[in-house]
């Protein structure tokens, strides 16, 4: 049974002031090199923006579980609903004994006490969910989505190679480290940005097909992406790996991403269109 207790999380900075800018459709890519922590303020900083519509996340790594989280605070209660599953969650994530020698149960245990996956596969989700997994055999990359979307596949993205498992998902084994530089650069159909969180300023990114060396816009309209950079707190010990796991770093941690996403968007969310962080051209953010 999902726990319905809600938990306050730190006050809501005050939306960035952004008159006469419409509303924003967004993709967000999570890179699983940026803290999880971080991810977490960035995502509850977007939730705060009325001129941000998120439409698909695409993440790997532990990013994978808070994408799922977010997609299902979302589902059942929109924007306040998708902050307090995100605080919820974390909660789970402090209180969980690293000390545990299966990781792979703790988990999916936290994610099975976080959502209901039948609202995120269901077509009234608001937001699209995809889930980068590398192939323990071939280390292809694998990307899960609508109804390939499982609680294995969302735990799979989140294991860390070697030190646990991998997951059998239909006869193959997967297990997480799905570099979004494997990943395509079309977005979604309606986005018009795409923004990448990353601790990494070099990810490669493939090339939109639609694009060509010598244009200035996709022939499909590709969304232009921009980046959130975790520059401060990506060298930290990985999550889930240290004996024990203290709630004031993590908030920390969470503000640094809040603020980040701030910064973001009182730089750029008013020019989108015309200088978006990188282009389909560059093939570095």
């Amino acid at each position: 049974m999902l726990a319905q207790s809600e938990v306050r999380t730190v006050a809501a900075a005050t939306p960035t002031a952004h008159l006469g800018v419409e509303d924003r459709t967004i993709d967000i890519v999570l890179a699983n090199d940026a803290h999880a922590a971080f991810v977490w303020g960035v995502l509850d900083r977007l939730l705060d923006e009325p001129n941000c519509n998120v439409s698909r996340v695409t993440a790997s790594g532990f990013a994978a579980m808070q994408a799922a989280v977010f997609a299902y605070g979302l589902s059942v209660g929109g924007r306040r609903g998708g902050r307090t599953a995100l605080a919820n969650f974390w909660r789970r994530v402090s209180h969980a004994s690293m000390f545990a020698i299966d990781r792979t149960s703790l988990l999916r245990s936290m994610l099975e006490q976080s959502i209901d996956l039948k609202r995120i596969r269901d077509e009234r989700c608001p937001v699209k969910l995809d889930v980068l997994a590398i192939n323990a055999r071939t280390d292809a990359l694998k990307i899960f989505s609508g109804g390939q979307l499982s609680v294995d596949a969302i735990v799979a993205a989140a294991t860390v190679p070697f030190l646990s498992p991998a997951i059998e998902i239909d006869g193959d084994l997967y297990w997480g480290d799905g570099e979004i530089s494997q990943f395509s650069s079309s977005a979604s159909i309606g986005a018009q940005q795409r923004v990448v969180v990353t601790g990494k300023p070099s990810i490669f990114l493939a090339r939109c097909p639609d694009r060509s060396l010598a244009s200035t816009h996709c022939a499909t309209g590709c969304a232009a992406v921009h980046a959130i950079f975790d520059s401060q707190y990506r060298a930290a010990a990985p999550l889930l790996l240290r004996p024990w796991i203290d709630w004031g770093e993590l908030t920390d941690i969470r503000d640094g991403g809040r603020q980040s996403a701030d910064d973001w968007l009182a730089a750029d969310l008013s020019r989108v269109h015309e200088r978006p962080t990188f282009d389909c051209r560059t093939q570095f953010i």
